[in-house]
């Protein structure tokens, strides 16, 4: 029976990104993600080379997915506001999104896979700026905490259960949205 490398590489894939969101680049194990993905862990060397060369391969298949796709639809500070309670949804769909983002940030000293996602965040951006009217930076600038914001919820869980325990994540994107409200506001109050 022929060996199916693309299916072996995609759960590879699929293993590394459930290794590295729980445990981060230095917690992972070879063997452990060999073992999530029912290959044998010589299989990361030979289709990505070693730990790190897999760990950029997951962090580049699935970090531009956090923007990929959305948009502030329509006009006004709504529009962002929309923008962030989209951007909650996906990060509640898919919570290793942020949380590999967060491991990319502590664990590397560079963006993986900045030339496919600095486009992708450049076109959420100008949506952005198209809804309220308001300039690249300031676009720029109020994407970046959006993000922050959306992605705090998964990201620092503890610090929920410092600042503000019982939290829902109902009553969270409820929140997120109305802070993404208050910054789309901000902006067309300066364009």
């Amino acid at each position: 029976m022929a060996w199916d490398t693309d299916l072996t590489r995609e759960r590879l894939l699929t293993a590394g990104v459930r290794q590295f969101a729980k445990h981060g680049f230095a917690g992972a194990r070879i063997d452990a993600i060999g073992a999530d993905a029912g290959v044998n862990k010589e299989r990361v060397y030979r289709y990505f080379g070693n730990k790190e060369g897999l760990f950029q391969a997951v962090l580049a298949s699935q970090l531009a997915g956090l923007l990929d796709g959305l948009a502030a639809h329509g006009s006004g500070p709504a529009a962002v506001g929309n923008l962030a309670g989209a951007m909650f949804d996906r990060c509640e769909a898919q919570p290793d999104l942020p949380r590999l983002l967060a491991w990319e940030s502590l664990e590397l000293d560079h963006a993986v896979g900045i030339d496919a996602r600095r486009p992708v965040c450049a076109g959420v951006a100008a949506s952005i700026g198209s809804a309220t009217g308001s300039d690249h930076e300031a676009a720029t600038q109020a994407l970046l905490s959006i993000i922050v914001v959306v992605v705090s919820w998964t990201t620092l869980p503890r610090l929920t259960d410092a600042v503000a325990p019982g939290t829902s994540g109902a009553a969270r994107r409820a929140a997120v949205v109305a802070h993404a409200t208050a910054i789309g506001t901000s902006l067309t109050l300066d364009a």
